[in-house]
């Protein structure tokens, strides 16, 4: 069993930044994150992904050059450094943890097996 627990959400100005960590405790070996978010009314989205390396990331089209994903596997904890918000940025941002060391990072919340609460992102105009 693997528990995952966001912090770093609230308030920003857009054009100001946020960093959202996830703290994995259970089984933390062999695990590939991810971070997805989720706005009223629409579908959950995949934002971006990291190898249980670290070595291979991945991110939606929307993030790209904006927002960077890291880890830190000694601390068990992967972070979301958000620079450049916009008010389309707001949503409920989720960690999820995917058992597996492959270097593919995998895009489809299907496929991921754990994941947190949530934090709230909001970005005000």
């Amino acid at each position: 069993q693997v528990q995952l627990v966001e912090s770093g959400g609230g308030l920003v100005q857009a054009g100001g930044s946020l960093r959202l960590s996830c703290a994995a405790s259970g089984r933390t070996f062999n695990l590939a994150m991810g971070w997805f978010r989720q706005a009223p009314g629409t579908e959950r989205e995949f934002v971006a992904g990291i190898s249980w390396s670290g070595g291979n990331t991945n991110y939606a089209d929307s993030v790209k050059g904006r927002f960077t994903i890291s880890r830190d596997n000694a601390k068990n904890t992967v972070y979301l450094q958000m620079n450049s918000l916009k008010p389309e940025d707001t949503a409920v941002y989720y960690c999820a943890a995917r058992l597996t060391a492959a270097a593919y990072v995998d895009t489809r919340s299907a496929r991921y097996d754990y994941w947190g609460q949530g934090t709230q992102v909001t970005v005000s105009s």
